[in-house]
């Protein structure tokens, strides 16, 4: 007996150990997680010397093709003091539109030369750490609907500051109110890989009716669709990612390119009868980095009337600033064109120049670059603005 009772004394210890152990990780591990990886190199405020590009940006209508500040668990309607991103920050930047993309697979090791998607999955580690729903925790599709049901309940409960865009008609409403509301931000839901799809294509519908309108189809690693920059074989479009393609056409779904490899990205343009976005990338032009697009894949987007968004971060610009960013912008358009660029920070998802708080340093490096105020509204926003009323479901 004493033994028995020895025994579940010392269960209700470890049981109460582990308790506590896995609320102090709740509490703790994340914000120290986000304040590692996704620091600025210069803290705000943000200030230009330029009152040009301080006047010019209040102007703006801007936009940002991918952030991933989903994932962190930050309360995204309170101002923060870790990360990039949150609706009080995206307002006092002037951002006028966020595209809040959705990873659910980040492999421990991340290699250019091929990285093994089987590891340790870290965005499983959040899932638990955060207390994301128990069926989110071992299963990717799961993932995106929380975390997409987490986005449309940010937007209920911030007393009008914020909508999540999911038609053509209700971006255009979003700009209406707008020039009443300065302050009103929107969101578009979008998702880094369809190894979330969990190799069931009628999750697609699901994804759809949650509000995703933007789809990545490969992320750090190859997948049942085809070939990531980063994968083992970098391989083309599978069987099954050309039934994938089909029915994102079908749906109306954006089809991302960002991370595909370039055997990926030469079938895709082949089989979709769509434009499509790069929405975080770099060039080789100004970085010669394994995951930027070359002279032929930037020219083979922009002839499908596609969209090349620039990234901020180191490993797109191959620098910490916004002179760098700039340099890549005028790459890019020199190449293609002013109308097929845009900006993709990759906010929450790499070290940056700045949060979103910063974003007139942009504005002001594109001015010291040489690009007249039309040019500048364009890449800052109106080029993304105009694809996606062209590209969204009407209602």
């Amino acid at each position: 007996m004493k033994v028995k009772k020895f025994i579940t004394k010392l269960l209700i210890i470890v049981s109460l150990l582990t308790l506590v152990l896995y609320v102090a990780a709740h509490i703790f591990v994340p914000g120290i997680i986000d304040k590692k990886y996704n620091r600025v190199f210069s803290n705000p405020p943000y200030n230009v010397a330029s009152l040009e590009a301080t006047k010019l940006h209040e102007e703006l209508l801007i936009a940002d093709l991918h952030s991933d500040a989903l994932i962190w668990g930050r309360d995204l309607l309170e101002n923060n003091d870790r990360g990039h991103v949150d609706i009080p920050r995206l307002s006092e930047g002037n951002i006028a539109l966020q595209v809040f993309s959705v990873p659910t697979k980040v492999p421990k090791k991340i290699s250019q030369w091929g990285t093994d998607p089987d590891q340790l999955n870290l965005i499983t580690l959040s899932a638990i750490t955060m207390a994301w729903p128990i069926s989110s925790w071992f299963n990717l599709s799961s993932r995106v609907t929380h975390l997409g049901n987490y986005l449309n309940e940010v937007a209920e409960e911030s007393g009008g500051r914020f909508r999540v865009i999911k038609t053509s008609s209700e971006l255009n409403e979003l700009f209406k109110v707008r020039e009443r509301k300065k302050e009103l931000t929107g969101g578009i839901l979008a998702i880094e890989g369809l190894h979330a799809l969990d190799g069931e294509i009628e999750n697609l519908d699901q994804f759809y009716v949650t509000g995703y309108r933007i789809m990545g189809l490969v992320h750090h690693f190859d997948n049942m669709i085809g070939g990531s920059s980063y994968g083992l074989k970098k391989g083309g479009l599978t069987k099954f990612g050309r039934r994938v393609i089909e029915k994102m056409d079908e749906l109306g779904i954006i089809i991302d390119l960002a991370h595909a490899s370039e055997q990926l990205i030469e079938d895709v343009l082949e089989v979709t009868s769509r434009p499509v976005v790069v929405s975080h990338t770099g060039v080789k032009g100004t970085c010669k980095r394994t995951r930027n697009l070359g002279d032929d894949q930037v020219r083979a987007i922009a002839e499908k009337g596609g969209l090349i968004a620039i990234g901020f971060w180191r490993g797109a610009v191959c620098g910490t600033q916004p002179t760098d960013i700039a340099r890549a912008i005028r790459y890019t358009v020199e190449l293609v064109g002013i109308e097929h660029v845009a900006l993709g920070s990759d906010f929450d998802g790499d070290a940056m120049p700045f949060d979103a708080t910063g974003m007139v340093q942009i504005t002001e490096a594109l001015l010291n670059e040489g690009f007249s105020e039309t040019e500048i509204k364009k890449i800052m926003g109106e080029n993304l603005i105009g694809f996606l009323l062209e590209n969204l479901p009407e209602n």
